[in-house]
This record gives structure tokens, C-alpha cells and sequence, in this order.
């Protein structure tokens, strides 16, 4: 701690006597200090304090001519007025260039370490007797890092992992022939095959030298070719592996917004797009900059996706959980909602954020419109940012619940840009399409003030920029091929073509999806519920069932005895009997004392009847074993 802070007071002592001038020089010092940060291992908040107020901060101070007023003892506001001053230093031009940025991005990482010990000391001084809030307390104990653990990727898929190579290595070692990954909603893994028009275009915009070759035209649909060349006259170079601006392709978010705008049935702005790779750095984005300390809370489902626990924790923030109610189809209670909004408030947290997730991720339920409208009134009479997490709006498998997008739902309601702030979320990951390793996504913002809505573009282009691959099927996610209104009186008179000439591929392979996903899903339910000690709600949407498990009291002593979570040791005991993968309920957070697991419905039809006989065999086996 010492070498750092003598180091900084001679540069800062330079930089007074005018022996450091440059701009270089003093991104050096940024990346210096901060580096010092990253690596130390500070014992206590007051001797960072002390670090910053003592060594840099005066330092900065001095060269830029600008002061904050006072600095305190708090981590929090020497973060906020180191990086006030970085800004300013920046727009004075001492700092012209991204540098000054990844030397902030090294500083909040010295200041979440030094969070990170401070909720540990915490979290081992204050561990609960109940076994959720002793998993929990556990979690603590060792830091932000455990907290931000992802559950759908954790040690059961490790130890799935482990029994794989085992099986590939020795084969007969296990009573099963191979793993069946039922934890993660990763569809291609499992067989599920994507949609063409999307990968052609795709082939194209990445290799656009074909687009003028004769043999394109036999192997290409013309609609693909035509929209190819629409999207490369749209990017810079007409190159995929060129950057593009922060927020994504101008264009691109042009047709994003076209398409919002025909789902909804209301206006749409391309600039309140924000493309990302993925849904979860826009999660993460906008947790950052919701979330400035501990006392900043985000009321969020239980249970509830792990990324929402994980970004929460990661940014230094506070999950105020709201539980679903599990007796009426996971619905969404506004009384539940304001009983923790006001015990939080009680608590001295300040709740910035409503997470809803429609469709239900584990839950799988699917909103009614009425109780959207009740949400969105919530939000808007309490202040609070509505995170509307729709990157299952295409997967509904029931006749009576359709998808309403919230920003429909508002604007229905006569809500407009300032009565309510909204983001919502989308990605190409999941729906019918269901393409994770292209990492596209995007979030829609409004209702934000034009000073908030600097700030995020400032997180934006600290990333540069999202992948173009991704960005490009985000746009074809909301506007694929499509029957044109022109088209419909010739439908009706048994034209032989109706709309794009892909419509009727891409609708096939559309429509087979989502079928057989509903085929899958009620499959599942109906055998899940005819076990005993299981019961499931119905599989209204997304890709998951939610279970539910009534173990005997053998079986949770057991689990005890094993340390795990009751849950954790039945899906252990499941995988390493069956080779079947999901993931315990626990990871997702639940009402404490009842147990669960997430099971995809993606693996395809015909591996479903292993799953059900492997499973069935299974409980019924565990159930006799630790029958009471």
C-alpha cells in the first residue's frame, strides 16, 4: 500500500511543478493508480478513502482546477467524485481518447473487490438459521464473486461435464449411454435447427464477394439475396467485421423499430435502440447505472433468473425479491410487490427498478393483460423503472394467453414518455429461432430524461460496439419474410405465390418449432405430474417447467447429512443415475422451505421418451428409497 501511494504523491508533486504535461504522460498516472488499485488488497474502506483523498484526488485537483466539494469517508462518493473529476478532465482535454475510460473500468474494479470484502465481513458476522437464508449467508461469506454464481452453468453441469468425458473415456462406466443437457435454454446444442432465411442472409452479409456470382442465385433464395444487399449498403465498408456506431447500425435499428411498431400498434424510435450481444449486457448495463451503493435495491421475481441476482450483486446493489405465487400459476400479486417495496424502504434501500419476465423464466406463465396494466400503473405511481424481460415473447404454447409487450400495454393506458420509464428487452437467443452463439440482442429505452439517456450512450460506447453478425439478426428476428397485404386478395384466388418467396419455408420452419415445443412441454407436465411427490404448473410459455418437489423427511436429512440444498441432492442423485441434466430450484431462489427443479423442453421429440422413462424409473426409486 505504501509503494502505491508514495508513487502517486511524486507524479501528483510533478505534475504541480510542471514536470509532467502531457496528455500520454497523465493517462499513464490514471493507469498506473488504477492498476495499483486492481491489485492491492486493501484491510479496510478508510485506508482507500485515505489513498484517494490523500494521494490522488488532491493531485487531479491541482492539475485540472477543478474541486469537488469535500470528500468523505465513504467509498461510494470518493468513486463518485474521482470519476466527476475524470470527467472533467476529460472534457478539458487533458484525457482526448478511450484510454481514459478503461483506466475508469480499472478503478471500479479495485472499488468492487474492496465492496466485495466489506460484504463478506458482513455476511460471516450475520448468517441466518433458516436453510435459504443460510445458503445465502454462505454465498457471502466468500464474497461478490459466489453471489454472482450462475446456477444453470454450476456444479451440476461441471459434474455432468466430468461424467461425459468419463463416458467418451470409458464407455459402460455409467448406467447411461450419454448426458442429457436439460438445464440451459440453448436450443441448437440440442438438435434444434435454424432457420434458413436467417443463416442465409447471414452467409451473404459475411461474405458479400458471392453476392455477384452466377451459382448465388441457384443455391440463395432471391428474398435473402435482396435483403443481403439491403443490410451491407446499411454498414460501414459494407463490412461485418467493421465497428458500427454504439448503439448499433443506424438502419438495422431502423427495421428493429419498423417491427416493434407492427407488433405494438404504436410509434417507435430507432434512437431509443440500444443493440448489445445478448439481452444480459443490457441487463447488466442498465444495473449499472441504476445501482450506485448497497442502499440502491431492484425488486426483482422469485424465482427468478440468475443473471438478475448476479448483475445486482456484481454492481453492488441490493435484490429486493418479490415471490410469485406458485398456487395461482406463478402470478404476479401488486400486493406482494408493495409489501417488499415498503419493507425495503424500511430498511433504509432505495428501490430504483421493477425485473418482470414475460414469459416466466423458470416459471414459464405467461401475463394476463390485466395484470400488466396493474404493473405498469405500479411503476409509474411509485417511480420506478419498469425492466421488461421479453425474450420469450414467441414462445406461448397455450390458446388463451398471448404476448403483450409492455411498452404496448403503457401506451394503451394513455402512458407516454413521461409518465413512465421503461426498457425492455429482447434477444435472438431464444423464441423459434433460438440462435445463443450469435449473441444478438437489443433494449428499447424510454421515458428517460436526455441527461440519463447521455449517460447510457456513454456506457454503450465505452463497448464500442455490439458484434454486426448479432445486430444483423435482431433485425431479420423483427422482420423476417412476411405475406404482403398486396398478396392477399391473390391468396385468396389461389395465387401460386403468396409474399416473399422464403414466406412459406421460413413459416414452416417457424410453425414446426414452436409445435413441437408445445408438444414437448405438455409431454413433460403431464408425466411430471403423475409422479408422486411432483407437481407442476401448467407450461403456458418460454422453454422451461418449474416442478415442484415434496420430498420425504429421509430425503432432506439425507440432503443435510450431504450438506446441499435438498433440491441440489435430488438433481445430483438424478444425474448421476440417469445422465439427466437440470438444474435445482434453489439456484434460482424460492419460498423458503419448498424445493424445485428447471427442466428444459428442448431436447428433441425423439429423445423425450428416454427423459421420461430415465426420470420416472428414477423417482419412483428415490421415493421408495427415502420413504418415511
Amino acid at each position: 500500500m505504501e509503494k502505491p501511494s508514495v508513487a502517486v504523491q511524486v507524479f501528483g508533486s510533478s505534475l504541480e511543478r510542471g514536470v509532467v504535461r502531457s496528455s500520454e504522460r497523465l493517462r499513464l498516472f490514471w493507469t498506473c493508480s488504477c492498476a495499483f488499485l486492481a491489485r492491492a488488497s486493501f484491510s479496510s474502506l478508510e485506508r482507500v478513502s485515505l489513498f484517494f483523498a490523500r494521494a490522488i484526488v488532491p493531485s487531479l485537483e491541482r492539475v485540472s482546477g477543478y474541486r469537488p466539494v469535500g470528500l468523505s469517508s465513504s467509498l461510494d462518493r470518493v468513486f463518485f467524485r474521482s470519476s466527476e473529476l475524470l470527467g472533467c478532465w476529460l472534457e478539458q482535454g487533458f484525457l482526448g481518447s478511450s484510454v481514459a475510460f478503461l483506466c475508469l473500468n480499472s478503478f471500479v474494479v479495485g472499488v468492487g473487490r474492496t465492496r466485495c470484502r466489506r460484504r463478506r465481513d458482513k455476511a460471516s458476522a450475520s448468517a441466518s438459521a433458516s436453510a435459504s437464508a443460510s445458503a445465502s449467508a454462505s454465498a457471502g461469506q466468500d464474497g461478490d464473486v459466489l453471489k454472482c454464481e450462475y446456477a444453470v452453468r454450476g456444479e451440476i453441469v461441471t459434474l455432468a461435464q466430468q461424467l461425459q468425458h468419463e463416458l467418451q473415456t470409458s464407455p459402460g462406466a455409467h448406467p447411461f449411454d450419454e448426458i442429457l443437457y436439460c438445464n440451459i435454454g440453448n436450443p441448437q446444442s440440442l438438435g434444434q435447427q435454424p432457420i434458413t432465411f436467417f443463416r442465409e442472409v447471414l452467409a451473404l452479409c459475411d461474405h458479400p464477394a458471392i453476392l455477384d456470382k452466377s451459382e448465388t442465385q441457384g443455391l440463395f433464395s432471391a428474398d435473402s439475396i435482396e435483403r443481403a444487399w439491403q443490410i451491407l449498403e446499411q454498414i460501414p465498408g459494407r463490412a461485418t467485421g467493421a465497428y458500427s456506431h454504439s448503439q448499433g447500425i443506424k438502419g438495422l435499428r431502423d427495421t428493429i423499430a419498423a417491427g416493434i411498431e407492427e407488433r405494438d400498434g404504436f410509434p417507435a424510435d430507432p434512437n431509443d435502440i440500444f443493440l448489445t450481444d445478448g439481452a444480459s449486457p443490457a441487463v447488466h448495463m442498465m444495473m449499472q447505472l441504476l445501482i450506485k451503493s448497497e442502499e440502491d435495491g431492484i425488486l426483482c421475481p422469485i424465482p427468478q433468473y440468475p443473471l438478475y441476482s448476479a448483475s445486482i450483486a456484481l454492481h453492488g446493489g441490493t435484490l429486493v425479491p418479490y415471490y410469485l405465487d406458485e398456487a395461482t400459476g406463478w402470478g404476479l400479486e401488486i400486493s406482494e410487490v408493495k409489501k417488499q417495496l415498503e419493507a425495503a424502504k424500511s430498511k433504509g434501500i432505495t428501490v430504483r427498478a421493477l425485473v418482470v419476465i414475460n414469459p416466466g423464466n423458470p416459471t414459464g406463465q405467461v401475463l394476463a393483460e390485466d395484470n400488466q396494466r396493474d404493473i405498469a400503473k405500479f411503476c409509474k405511481e411509485e417511480g420506478l423503472v419498469l425492466l421488461a424481460d421479453e425474450v420469450y415473447q414467441e414462445n406461448i404454447y397455450v390458446p388463451d394467453k398471448k404476448f403483450h409487450s409492455f411498452k404496448k400495454i403503457s401506451r394503451s393506458m394513455g402512458y407516454g414518455e413521461k409518465d413512465i420509464s421503461l426498457v425492455s428487452f429482447q434477444s435472438v437467443s431464444k423464441g423459434y429461432y433460438g440462435e445463443c452463439g450469435k449473441r444478438g440482442g437489443y433494449m428499447e429505452v424510454t421515458g428517460f430524461s436526455p441527461e440519463i439517456r447521455e449517460q447510457i450512450y456513454k456506457v454503450a460506447s465505452v463497448n464500442l460496439c455490439s458484434n454486426i453478425s448479432g445486430q444483423i439478426l435482431a433485425s431479420l428476428v423483427m422482420n423476417p419474410p412476411k405475406v404482403h397485404e398486396q398478396d392477399l386478395d391473390c391468396a385468396l384466388s389461389s395465387c401460386s405465390k403468396v409474399g416473399d418467396e422464403s414466406y412459406e419455408s421460413y413459416y414452416a420452419e417457424k410453425d414446426g418449432i414452436l409445435s413441437s415445443l408445445a408438444r414437448r412441454a405438455k409431454t413433460l407436465e403431464d408425466v411430471f405430474n403423475s409422479l408422486e411427490g411432483i407437481t407442476c404448473n401448467k407450461a403456458e410459455g418460454a422453454m422451461y417447467l418449474f416442478p415442484r418437489l415434496h420430498l420425504p423427511k429421509k430425503a432432506i436429512e439425507a440432503a443435510e447429512a450431504a450438506k446441499k440444498a435438498p433440491d441440489a441432492f435430488y438433481c445430483q442423485r438424478l444425474l448421476n443415475a440417469t445422465g439427466i441434466v437440470v438444474v435445482p430450484g434453489s439456484g434460482f431462489q424460492q419460498v423458503p422451505g419448498t424445493w424445485h427443479f428447471r427442466c428444459t423442453i428442448l431436447p428433441q421429440e425423439d429423445k423425450i421418451p428416454a427423459i421420461v422413462t430415465r426420470l420416472t424409473d428414477f423417482h419412483k426409486g428415490f421415493i421408495d428409497e427415502f420413504r418415511d
